[in-house]
């Protein structure tokens, strides 16, 4: 995704909705955060080695390992829960929403929200990218050939080195996906930080900039953020069942 439109549907003008979900949103469906207490990186540091852009590219052996993680990740079983069915809902009943998430496992988008109004930060792992040429593959296509026994599959146009469509840590954010993010956080009615520690710089500054901007500041979380003194509201419940409960009441005006 490299832009969006924060207008297209605000005539007349509703209230934009916008949502910056992290990590903890997607825990339901069996994807594991990498932050909170129980967080990979947390149960096994090395493992950052394996989404590290220097170690990736400099080391054949983190790359063979890196592929063997992907071939292994929960993301491609999982389904979207409650939290995303509930923004798909909202975003089906009329109201302006858009989407801001740190995750790249897609399920937003499986759950029915249209891809124009998703601004994925940090890529997805749904798709493989040359390093060399940019060439852009499927990720189902790459590790069907990691399953027939190429350990590190090469690009088949160039023959350069492949790797998931994300951003790996030491790359920068898609300056372009970054810019409309910031667009849709100061154009923001409501503001709603779902399942993010707000740790993570730029993407953790958008609450700041929407609160800056006159946004209702909403932090869904089972853990403190570095924001909660600048929300309207924390809740600590588990996302599954607060985030369509409090949803539903933005439709409902309740």
């Amino acid at each position: 995704m490299t832009g969006t439109d924060v207008s297209t549907d605000q005539s007349p003008r509703r209230p934009l909705v916008a949502l910056l979900t992290g990590a903890g949103i997607s825990t339901d469906s069996g994807i594991p955060d990498y932050r909170g207490p129980n967080g990979l990186w947390r149960r096994d540091p090395e493992a950052e080695k394996l989404v590290t852009y220097d170690a990736y590219m400099g080391d054949p052996e983190i790359r063979r390992r890196s592929w063997r993680m992907r071939q292994e990740s929960p993301a491609f079983r999982a389904r979207p829960n409650a939290g995303h069915e509930a923004v798909a809902r909202l975003e089906r009943s009329g109201t302006p929403v858009r989407v801001i998430t740190q995750n790249v496992d897609g399920l937003h988008q499986l759950a029915g929200v249209p891809a124009r109004k998703v601004l994925e930060l940090h890529g997805t792992v749904r798709a493989v990218v040359c390093t060399g040429c940019h060439t852009r593959s499927s990720m189902t296509e790459a590790l069907d050939r990691v399953a027939a026994g190429e350990p590190d599959p090469a690009c088949r146009v160039c023959g350069g080195i492949l790797k998931s469509a994300t951003v790996m840590f030491g790359q920068r954010l898609d300056p372009q996906v970054l810019g409309t993010a910031l667009s849709v956080a100061k154009a923001a009615d409501v503001f709603l930080a779902v399942g993010s520690t707000l740790q993570v710089q730029p993407a953790a500054a958008l609450a700041g900039v929407a609160a800056d901007h006159g946004a209702r500041l909403i932090i869904v979380n089972a853990e403190p953020t570095p924001y909660d003194d600048r929300a309207d509201e924390v809740i600590r419940e588990p996302i599954g069942t607060a985030l369509p409960r409090l949803l539903a009441g933005l439709t409902t005006g309740r």
